[in-house]
């Protein structure tokens, strides 16, 4: 617009026309330059962009940049301020009491992520993924029953809801309902496609109804998909060791010392035949892997 007011001799700006536009190509570069600085890996720099940016003015999307970048700097109570200023400012979108539930998760924040979760369901009551945090904030609580009830919810009003079944299979393990658990494990089996975590939880429920060789089976699938899956050497050590494979619970918690050598603590390194067996068991003896 200034180009044809000089082109076509309509006059100078005012004083006032040219701080306001000024200010305006001020702002749009220090927000392009978060952005920039965003994808760049540098969220240092861009905090500092969109925080003097929204000095200059304010701009909702500017504060969404700004949120995420928080998040990723784990600044999250500050995140949650700009995530709380963007609901009010915005009541009805249901998306940004999720983004605060996320980040109350990342917090063990549990009561707030509740929250989050009903103020999400209260704008979209048939919103399955608010139902499916509201379990995980639950189990964070250690209410099983509360989580069961709200991940079979979910699972209502989304019945291809993958992680609701995965999460629901393992809180049923945990709760010693082998059958439930089986279930959900068969449902993704059929269903999702096999990762490490569904594949853990099935080798779980073999063991659990004392069928070691297929568990034995399940968990070298998962060292296979992951050759870094602590806690499948872990698991399958302790099965090893109690069907009477020394050595290969030896080689599985040694795998577990290479990846986690904090775990060497109190372990006196005597590897020989005749110590095997007692490190081995202390290693093992503590371990449940269906936390019951």
């Amino acid at each position: 617009m200034n180009f044809f007011k000089v082109l076509f001799g309509s006059g100078d700006q005012s004083p006032e026309e040219e701080k306001q536009n000024d200010d305006a190509r001020r702002f749009d570069l220090l927000k392009y330059d978060g952005v920039k600085a965003m994808k760049m890996g540098r969220p240092d720099y861009a905090v500092k962009c969109f925080q003097e940016a929204l000095r200059m003015n304010e701009d909702l999307e500017v504060r969404d940049y700004l949120s995420r970048v928080l998040v990723a700097q784990g600044e999250h109570e500050q995140a949650l301020e700009q995530l709380q200023f963007l609901m009010d400012a915005q009541p009805d979108n249901k998306g940004l009491p999720m983004q605060a539930a996320h980040v109350a998760n990342l917090m063990d924040d549990y009561d707030r992520m509740q929250q989050y979760c009903e103020q999400s369901m209260a704008i979209d009551p048939e919103n399955a993924t608010a139902h499916f945090l509201y379990a995980r904030a639950c189990l964070g609580k250690n209410d099983m029953v509360g989580t069961i009830a709200r991940l079979s919810r979910c699972l209502a009003l989304n019945e291809h809801f993958g992680d609701a079944y995965l999460l629901r299979g393992q809180t049923l393990l945990q709760m010693g309902d082998v059958a439930g658990a089986e279930a959900d494990a068969k449902w993704l089996m059929e269903h999702a496609e096999h990762n490490e975590d569904i594949l853990m939880l099935v080798a779980r429920i073999a063991r659990a109804k004392g069928n070691n060789d297929e568990a034995l089976t399940v968990y070298t699938q998962v060292i296979d998909l992951n050759p870094f899956h602590a806690e499948a050497y872990r698991e399958r050590g302790q099965l090893r060791f109690e069907t009477g494979d020394k050595q290969g619970a030896k080689e599985d918690m040694e795998k577990v010392f290479e990846l986690c050598p904090e775990e060497m603590n109190g372990v006196n390194g005597d590897y020989t035949a005749e110590g095997i067996e007692q490190q081995v068991r202390r290693a093992y003896s503590a371990l449940n892997p269906f936390g019951i």
